[in-house]
């Protein structure tokens, strides 16, 4: 029986190890895409473009870090081009967010050393704010 149990026990950690990293990585997809809602949100309620990519970039990041998402690194990148349009049409202010997030610490073989997370939101500017 143990010679049984030493030949079952690497496998089961392995599948453990796969169980973690699917979870891990499917929380860190949650949060990225919250985080690029809430980024993209925060764009479209500002006045101008500058102010949008400032103020979704702050947002992003207060988003991830209270989702406590460690990212290697973070990629933030806002299109503003939706506040180009003219007074009384409608734009849209896309925001996506690229992380990458470690999974060194698992210490399986064959497992990645780290997984690439990305989320994409559009949010609609208002077509009458003032200019």
């Amino acid at each position: 029986m143990s010679v049984e149990l030493a030949l079952l026990a690497p496998a089961l950690l392995l599948l453990l190890s796969f169980a973690v990293v699917a979870g891990r990585t499917q929380v860190a997809e949650g949060a990225v895409a919250e985080a690029a809602r809430a980024a993209a949100r925060e764009a479209s309620l500002s006045g101008d473009p500058a102010t949008a990519t400032a103020s979704a970039t702050a947002q992003a990041k207060r988003s991830l870090t209270a989702q406590d998402l460690g990212c290697e690194r973070t990629t933030i990148d806002v299109d503003t081009a939706g506040f180009q349009a003219p007074p009384g049409q409608s734009g849209d202010v896309t925001v996506s967010i690229t992380c990458v997030v470690d999974m060194a610490d698992l210490l399986a073989p064959g497992l990645p050393g780290s997984v690439t997370v990305d989320a994409i939101f559009t949010s609609p500017v208002d077509a009458y704010r003032e200019r």
